[in-house]
């Protein structure tokens, strides 16, 4: 093992994974009393409360890791339906499109996890250093797996949340346990599924390349040749994979993007449809506005106005 990850194993058999667990929800229910989303003063790592099961939501995650600590939740990606509950780990290798819904909460026992950010340049450079367990060129798998949280995640998970409690150590052990979380998932039963988004050369890590670039360059026209031409992939080949890993073709998945993207700069940064839909590329705001409903099921308008009633009513 290298030597500059030997310090963060933890040995799993001292470890009491119902304990840990336990304590894990009780750190959860202390620090949100309401139903909500909580930052924290932990770069990448948010808290999560719900207290009844919700309708579903359309919307993109980016790359996540996500511990369930109570209830349960459903997320689909293209026609693949992921459950996934108390004591499982959800991780994300790359922006998905994504519909989900909580499936188990109540007031009495609320779904509660954490989220932590994935950090691809740290999981790019531990991927480097376990270079013995190789990855294979042509592996490509859904861009979402769960996986059972083990009693060293879970341990890890808990000494994370602990730290809001001692904020002057943040900064030393925050990074240090982000790291022992990545690493450990890294080496777990899912690793290798992990290890393909970030191995270079691989043709999971060339989509995920290709996605980013449509993420960053989301209002330019694409040629689906050239970014398959960027990939290195005829484009018959490259638009396969892309569609495993993602769920959708690199057009709908620019469509998608954009249709997100513009919601959110309605939702808050204010623009009206017209300069929204502008922002994201379209050149038709009748085509954007057709679109969007197909999508959210309202017209933009509409849709921004029930969301921010809903944030209203969530906050009072």
């Amino acid at each position: 093992m290298n030597n500059n990850l030997r310090f963060i194993v933890q040995d799993a058999n001292r470890i009491d994974s119902n304990k840990a667990r336990k304590l894990l929800k009780q750190k959860l229910h202390n620090r949100m009393d309401a139903s909500g989303d909580y930052a924290t003063s932990i770069e990448g790592v948010t808290l999560y409360r719900r207290d009844v099961p919700n309708n579903i939501e359309t919307c993109f995650y980016r790359p996540l890791i996500v511990l369930v600590a109570q209830g349960s939740k459903q997320t689909q990606v293209g026609t693949e339906i992921y459950a996934y509950k108390e004591g499982d780990v959800m991780v994300t290798g790359v922006d998905l499109p994504v519909a989900s819904t909580i499936t188990q909460a109540s007031s009495e026992k609320p779904y509660l996890s954490v989220t932590l950010d994935v950090d691809k340049e740290l999981l790019a450079q531990l991927t480097v250093e376990l270079a013995r367990n190789t990855v294979p060129a042509n592996l490509t798998i859904s861009g979402l797996f769960i996986q059972k949280a083990g009693a060293d995640i879970l341990d890890a998970f808990l000494r994370l949340v602990e730290l809001l409690d001692r904020p002057e150590r943040i900064s030393i052990l925050g990074p240090m346990i982000k790291k022992e979380i990545h690493y450990l998932l890294l080496i777990g039963a899912c690793g290798h599924k992990l290890r393909s988004f970030h191995s270079l050369g691989s043709k999971s890590n060339q989509i995920v390349q290709a996605a980013a670039w449509l993420k960053e360059n989301l209002a330019q026209p694409v040629l689906v040749e050239e970014l398959a031409e960027q990939a290195n992939m005829a484009p018959s080949t490259f638009h396969r994979y892309f569609r495993e890993i993602t769920s959708l073709s690199p057009l709908q998945y620019q469509k998608r993007l954009r249709l997100h993207e513009a919601q959110r700069l309605m939702l808050v940064e204010n623009l009206d449809a017209g300069s929204a839909s502008v922002s994201v590329g379209y050149e038709s705001l009748s085509q954007f506005s057709r679109e969007y409903k197909r999508l959210f099921g309202d017209p933009p308008h509409r849709n921004v106005t029930n969301l921010r009633q809903q944030l209203e009513n969530a906050q009072t």
